[in-house]
């Protein structure tokens, strides 16, 4: 069959497979299957350097008009899945009188994580959601955390008083295992949320703070993916004078692992030249066969950071506790 013949079926077979996916995780495989690397649209475009010369401007021009389509219905079904995602779970009563604006402000942090998770929306990127309180498993032992690793002993982590030994998740990567283990690849993914470590230590550290994770997995994945992302959300959200560099280091969920250094004119006023503010790396082949997946088929990055961290170089604050005092004079200044 002509390339061209092969268009219009596998046309009404993009539109109508975006139209029945019932929620954005089940959307964004869809686009991954149709749209991405190994898509079949993209297969299709590939078969252009086998046509005739003469007959190359005519397919290239069909295929564009098909895949702008796609990518407007793509665009289209994704604002109404996040409207239907929106809307309440309960029956609610339309007719009810309207409720009077609220008086005052987002919190700084809420303002904060909106602005990053808007960064990372602008490249593909969904959110994901979990339980603050966890199991070993998921927090440790599915990512490759062994047992005598000194985060998991109970003067770094809050554990609960039960006999299954629950606690208080350490960081948000707990529910890029859950993800993984509810649904193939590809994923692409951001986990913001609150986490806690037993850490006081100092004005810049509390037992409770919040954490974004990110999480990229499909074929034939680099780190020069995660660089590209990196740089780019820590551009949006901090400006474009922003200077990343990145060093080896070691986490038991990634391999190679690294430390992300940045720089820009709010370290300066700190008399810093680098600052650390990430740690990110490959996952872990052992990760992969933790979940199901096939290491020698998938490969991804994660990586995460502090949302006071990003909050506190933004504000030039120096007091992690100001954040949780709900002190007004504080708050009034956002």
């Amino acid at each position: 069959m002509s390339l061209l013949a092969q268009l219009d079926p596998l046309k009404a077979e993009a539109l109508a497979a975006l139209a029945a996916a019932t929620d954005l995780p089940a959307l964004e495989h869809t686009k991954g299957a149709l749209l991405g690397g190994d898509g079949k649209f993209t297969a299709l475009m590939k078969q252009l350097g086998t046509l005739p010369k003469e007959e190359r401007p005519a397919a290239g021009k069909a295929i564009n008009a098909v895949k702008a389509e796609l990518e407007t219905a793509l665009a289209n079904r994704r604002s109404e899945l996040e409207f239907k995602a929106a809307l309440p779970k309960e029956p609610t009563d339309w007719t009810l009188p309207g409720r009077r604006r609220a008086v005052g402000k987002l919190h700084p942090l809420t303002q904060i994580t909106d602005d990053i998770v808007k960064a990372f929306r602008k490249v593909g990127f969904a959110v994901a959601d979990g339980p603050e309180i966890e199991d070993e498993y998921h927090c440790f032992d599915a990512l490759n955390t062994p047992a005598d690793h000194p985060a998991r002993d109970s003067q770094d982590t809050f554990y609960l008083a039960s006999d299954k030994r629950p606690l208080l998740r350490t960081h948000t990567s707990s529910v890029q295992i859950r993800v993984m283990q509810s649904q193939p690849p590809p994923i692409r993914i951001i986990v913001p949320g609150r986490v806690y470590r037993r850490d006081n230590a100092d004005a810049t550290h509390n037992p409770t703070f919040h954490q974004i994770e990110g999480l990229y997995v499909d074929r034939n994945v680099t780190v020069g993916d995660l660089k590209g992302t990196v740089e780019a959300v820590f551009k949006d959200v901090l400006g474009g004078d922003v200077k990343l560099r990145f060093r080896p280091h070691y986490f038991s969920y990634t391999e190679p692992s690294l430390e992300i250094d940045f720089t820009n004119a709010l370290v300066k006023k700190l008399g810093k030249d680098w600052l650390e503010i990430a740690g990110c790396g490959m996952v872990h082949p052992q990760v992969f066969e933790n979940v199901g997946y096939d290491p020698e088929v998938w490969t991804g990055w994660a990586f995460g950071f502090g949302i006071e961290r990003i909050a506190m170089l933004r504000y030039g604050i120096t007091d992690i506790r100001l954040f949780y005092e709900n002190d007004v004079r504080f708050l009034r200044q956002f």
